[in-house]
């Protein structure tokens, strides 16, 4: 499963209203997102209008 950082500080409407802030893991522990949730998030087609999460580069760790 690929893993995403929280970008830029966001609410989750989604989540129980989860605050989630820059730096953060995208989705906390116990919570699984849709696949078009994460989509949104990826991308612009969300409430603000920007990307709020990024995925991360697994093999970043391995080295």
């Amino acid at each position: 499963m690929p893993k995403y950082v929280v970008i830029k500080d966001f609410k989750d409407l989604q989540d129980r209203q989860h605050i989630y802030r820059v730096g953060d893991t995208y989705p906390r522990k116990g919570y699984k997102p849709s696949k078009k949730r994460i989509e949104e998030l990826l991308g612009n087609e969300n409430r603000i209008g920007e990307p709020l999460i990024a995925e991360v580069d697994q093999e970043e760790g391995d080295e």
